[in-house]
């Protein structure tokens, strides 16, 4: 069994993963029927389409919004409560085609603000204030964009493998995907 190492948070590492969010989005669910996206995991819980409005809410309201007030307030403005629920009625009436040109837009945008900020380590190291978690630095907020997008991209194939978890036979043994 190999052990999984930490890395040191490093933010031209972590653009890697979010310049490719909105691609993987599309590439897994451009083009597929309501049959693949709209379904979820039962109460509370998110189908891919709500997943893909989910990550475009947190482009809008946390990221960027978060990064600029540590940026300008440090810990003395805490930041804004997230609804982590708010893509239900921010994505009504849309279809996917239109959440994922969206999020391509929305994440372009950010990643060219981000990028200009030219970010030294020392405002990395800055501190902003967390409404339910208090101390959190800016390295540790770009940190877990990365690990959100990476986390809802899982949750999206999750969701939709379980469509076939009564299908798979014995298969579902090997599989263990459609069970979590």
């Amino acid at each position: 069994m190999t052990e999984t190492t930490s890395a040191r948070f490093d933010l031209a590492n972590a653009m890697e993963v979010l310049e490719r969010t909105p691609g993987v989005f599309r590439a897994l669910l451009g083009g597929l029927s309501d049959a693949w996206i709209v379904p979820d995991e039962g109460p509370d819980t998110f189908s891919a389409f709500d997943n893909l409005g989910h990550v475009i809410h947190g482009e809008r309201t946390d990221w960027i919004p978060r990064a600029r007030i540590i940026l300008e307030h440090g810990r003395a403005r805490p930041f804004d409560p997230f609804d982590r629920f708010a893509q239900a009625r921010e994505s009504e009436g849309k279809q996917i085609h239109d959440l994922l040109d969206e999020l391509t837009r929305l994440r372009a945008e950010n990643l060219e603000t981000l990028r200009s900020w030219r970010l030294t380590a020392r405002e990395l190291a800055l501190e902003g204030e967390h409404p339910a978690l208090g101390r959190v630095t800016l390295a540790q907020l770009l940190a877990t964009w990365v690990v959100h997008d990476l986390g809802h991209i899982a949750q999206t194939s999750r969701v939709m493998a379980k469509q076939y978890r009564g299908e798979i036979g014995p298969w579902r043994a090997y599989l263990p995907i459609v069970d979590r």
